[in-house]
């Protein structure tokens, strides 16, 4: 999501006070590392662009009710790791280097990202800006295998029945290319799928509705909300953003050289080394000798993730109390779930599986009208959203590669009745409670009556 151009800073001050007092700002150290070279415990420091983990824990899944068998799954997820959507901040970093550097004005660590940038930017611009990336693929791949693993009886008999596996995408390049590699995953772990598997359609209303004409609302809020406009710019002007911007060039720039440079130069420059340094663990496979890490201090990319994190709250995220403009188009992907369900269950669908492919921008309402974990509160308009006052994080509620995944059991009565169904969420492969207004079948089950969630999960 492109970063929102901040109004004066005369519009931000009003809010100023109440926003230093809530934000959270803390520091620590790094922990053990996954492939990407990013920290598990500082996931936090990448905001969205933190690479896919599975939350679940394998064989540590609850049992479904006795007699009751998996008939269907459906999922909504969000393309794998993917390469920057253009090379504007690496070049922004770059010019900027290279006036240092006519200077003589870089310190030893500056002399040394312009190499790790260009390389960064050769990786993305060769794979396609914006384009899947081979981590990505991998995403998608293992996702789907531990899809297949969960669920082995329903993948048998899919293939055994020729059932159709629906998939459908945004259209976008790296929707229809994380599409094809988690197909793929399945029949690496099931091949006879291969036959049921159909070609990919494209759905923009439902999985790319934030920039469809029946969402114009939405698109006006983005564009000249002007509460959404002075928050974002009370956050950008926040003094922490320029003592962060502050030091970060502090520590790759010569004293006189950084301090000829506005503040604002200042914050442009350290925000566009932030996303560069967002980018890098998303292309580890493209660009293996990059590592951002060191140029900037763990606290200050704390900081710019939080600014980035504020923009998805309040674009995509649950936003402003008592206002739903940031989610409520999400229903149609929330009601196609149901139906999808709802159809197998009333035997007007033989699909086996449907598969969705999508954006943050679609799994983010998804999951405030879900009433998924730590994606739901919203924030009072005159005490903006800051890391101490709210749980919603980027990097847990649409990192790369995030998925929602019901499964859709029956069981199969001897006495004539119908079939009785349940439904398991899971997210980020994790079992899930609905929200609370829907009951499960017993207390503590992640197992819930389809018929309750028709119910429970209607909206406005």
């Amino acid at each position: 999501m492109k970063r929102t151009a901040p109004l004066s800073v005369a519009v931000a001050v009003s809010m100023t006070a109440s926003l230093a007092a809530g934000v959270l700002f803390t520091a620590g150290t790094a922990a053990a590392h996954d492939r990407s070279g990013a920290s598990r415990v500082d996931r936090d420091l990448y905001g969205t662009k933190a690479p896919y983990e599975p939350q679940g824990r394998p064989g540590h899944y609850q049992k479904a009710p006795k007699g009751f068998a998996p008939v269907f799954t459906e999922n909504v997820a969000r393309h794998g790791s993917r390469a920057m959507s253009d090379g504007e901040d690496g070049e922004a970093v770059l010019a900027v280097l290279g006036r240092a550097q006519e200077q003589g004005a870089l310190t030893d660590l500056g002399a040394r990202l312009a190499p790790q940038v260009r390389t960064l930017l050769t990786a993305a611009s060769t794979l396609g800006f914006g384009n899947l990336s081979a981590r990505g693929a991998d995403e998608q791949r293992q996702t789907a295998l531990r899809m297949e693993q969960r669920l082995p009886s329903l993948f048998r008999s899919i293939a055994a029945d020729r059932r159709p596996v629906v998939v459908e995408t945004s259209g976008v390049a790296r929707a229809v290319a994380s599409a094809g590699a988690f197909t793929a995953g399945l029949t690496a772990g099931e091949p006879a799928l291969a036959g049921t598997i159909k070609a990919p359609v494209t759905d923009k209303n439902l999985l790319y509705f934030h920039k469809q004409p029946q969402n114009a609302d939405y698109q006006a809020y983005l564009a000249s909300d002007p509460d959404l406009a002075a928050v974002l710019s009370a956050v950008e002007h926040e003094p922490r953003t320029a003592r962060a911007a502050r030091h970060a060039v502090g520590r790759l720039f010569r004293a006189g050289f950084a301090e000829a440079m506005s503040t604002e130069e200042q914050v442009s420059f350290a925000r566009s080394l932030h996303a560069l340094y967002s980018a890098a663990p998303d292309l580890s496979v493209e660009a293996p000798g990059v590592d951002l890490t060191p140029f900037l201090a763990h606290d200050d990319a704390r900081w710019f993730a939080y600014l980035d994190d504020a923009e998805e709250f309040y674009q995509s995220g649950p936003a402003f109390s008592g206002r739903t403009i940031t989610y409520r188009m999400a229903g149609v992907l929330l009601d196609d779930l149901l139906a999808q369900a709802g159809a197998r269950a009333a035997g007007t669908s033989g699909n086996g599986a449907v598969l969705r492919f999508t954006h943050a921008e679609e799994i983010e309402p998804l999951a405030v009208l879900l009433g998924l974990p730590g994606s739901t509160e919203q924030a009072d308009p005159e005490e903006p959203y800051t890391y101490r006052n709210n749980p919603w994080r980027g990097a847990e509620v649409a990192p790369m590669g995030a998925n929602i995944q019901w499964d859709l059991f029956a069981d199969t009565p001897a006495d004539g009745r119908p079939a009785a169904y349940l439904v398991r969420m899971l997210y980020n492969e994790k079992e899930t409670a609905f929200k609370s207004s829907c009951r499960p079948v017993a207390k503590g089950s992640y197992f819930y009556p389809l018929d309750e969630l028709k119910h429970c999960l209607a909206h406005s």
